[in-house]
């Protein structure tokens, strides 16, 4: 059987028998891998711990015929630890993982797969407001996959901005004179936060006041859920200001 080695991101894992474990990962090269860990669950495991969500591991698998086989994990960031313990931390990166496997398959996703970590990092060590990063994860996650929101130019008849409705089925904003009946209207800080957060533009972000994030915050879940087959379940419990 072939062996390979990667980079990768744990998602989600369930139970498999009486002592296995099926671990569904991101890798760095792989795209997403889903992968049998044995024994795991004894108390006499090895490597157990390492294979939790929002653990960034070095994993070996053994290529196989529906699974693969993990044979080796060693940890390069252990950021479980300094998310768990946090309700808003712990529900918005479960929001992430959720994301992150919804929008990658077996193809490389190299990119989705730095996004991740770097949203994982950041909640982490705190390095914005939590409610921030998710939704600036989500806006760049969707981008990725294909469905960048605009919030430049009018999305009809391309008229330049800033522009303050938003229309969600078209998948961006809308001058005043395209604007179709029950656009959202959003104020202009909320506006402009929006387009930060695509952007990555953290010194606006972070000065943002706590309505504009509130305001961003629906745009943004509700596109997300435009986006995402059946929805994201864990966004309903995302603690938002």
């Amino acid at each position: 059987m072939p062996l390979y080695r990667d980079e990768a991101v744990v998602l989600r894992t369930h139970k498999l028998g009486e002592a296995d474990r099926i671990v569904t990962m991101l890798s760095r090269s792989h795209g997403q891998i889903r992968g049998v860990a044995k024994g795991v669950r004894r108390t006499s495991s090895k490597f157990g711990s390492r294979l939790e969500p929002f653990m960034l591991i070095d994993v070996q698998l053994y290529e196989g015929k529906n699974l693969d086989t993990i044979s080796q994990v060693e940890t390069l960031a252990a950021y479980g630890k300094d998310i768990v313990d946090d309700y808003s931390a712990y529900t918005a990166a479960t929001a992430i993982l959720e994301t992150a496997e919804k929008v990658t398959g077996p193809e490389t996703a190299t990119q989705q797969f730095i996004l991740l970590v770097g949203a994982l990092r950041s909640i982490s060590n705190r390095e914005h407001e939590v409610s921030l990063i998710l939704d600036s994860y989500l806006l760049r996650a969707l981008a990725l996959a294909g469905w960048a929101p605009n919030f430049d130019s009018c999305t009809i008849c391309s008229t330049p901005g800033p522009h303050r409705a938003f229309q969600l089925q078209l998948g961006g904003v809308v001058c005043e004179s395209c604007k179709p009946a029950g656009t959202v209207v959003l104020d202009p800080e909320s506006a402009l936060l929006l387009g930060a957060l695509l952007a990555g533009d953290w010194d606006f972000a972070d000065q943002s006041t706590t309505k504009a994030r509130a305001a961003a915050s629906g745009v943004v879940a509700a596109y997300t859920q435009w986006h995402m087959e059946r929805g994201l379940k864990s966004l309903q419990h995302v603690e938002r200001e």
